[in-house]
């Protein structure tokens, strides 16, 4: 069975996606633990409710290079077949990316490769999309490289962007397509069909 880590910072809804889709059978993996870059983020209590092993790491108090170091040293020891950043909001240091290079995963809630890059995530992305005047949008999974939101897709779920959308009511809409695409890209990941050239 593959086991797989889910980094975290904050309620954890993309999480409860991976676990109900393990629990339900449409996922063959195991999450080995759930690693949250903020204290007392709701996806840890998630985790720990349901028997998860739950990792707290304070970037905050710990400060960059520290906290780069304990994150990289855990996933060492953890071993995954697959990181999932799931509403992780902290860059991976390029050591952690070269070190499981086609082994991690985020998902963006928009069509990549617009509305990506640094500064762009929440409601910044639906603002941006709103503003743009385009009539779709969605979410992207995709690899992790250097490169912020610039991995190569793994898939992508679309949605409508409707006649008088706020970025909230576009949110949600993104957020309902995230639940869907977030579980079907990992079980392409895990089962070969997606492949980081």
């Amino acid at each position: 069975m593959h086991r797989i880590c889910v980094l975290v910072s904050g309620g954890g809804t993309t999480l409860q996606a991976i676990m109900d889709a393990i629990d339900n059978g449409k996922l063959d993996a195991k999450i080995a633990a759930v690693i949250s870059s903020r204290p007392g983020a709701y996806a840890l209590t998630r985790a720990r409710s349901a028997g998860i092993q739950a990792v707290e790491l304070d970037y905050r108090k710990m400060g960059e290079e520290e906290y780069n170091d304990a994150l990289f040293r855990k996933l060492v020891e953890l071993s995954p077949d697959l990181v999932c950043l799931a509403g992780y909001l902290k860059i991976l240091d390029s050591r952690t990316v070269d070190r499981f290079s086609g082994r991690i995963i985020n998902i963006h809630p928009a069509l990549l490769p617009s509305f990506g890059g640094r500064g762009m995530y929440g409601m910044r992305v639906h603002e941006a999309v709103l503003s743009s005047g385009a009539t779709e949008s969605g979410c992207t999974v995709h690899f992790v490289t250097d490169g912020v939101d610039a991995g190569p897709v793994v898939y992508q779920e679309r949605v409508p962007v409707l006649p008088g959308d706020t970025p909230e009511a576009l949110a949600a809409r993104v957020h309902g397509a995230e639940m869907k695409a977030y579980p079907a890209a990992i079980r392409m990941v895990l089962n070969g069909d997606a492949v980081m050239a």
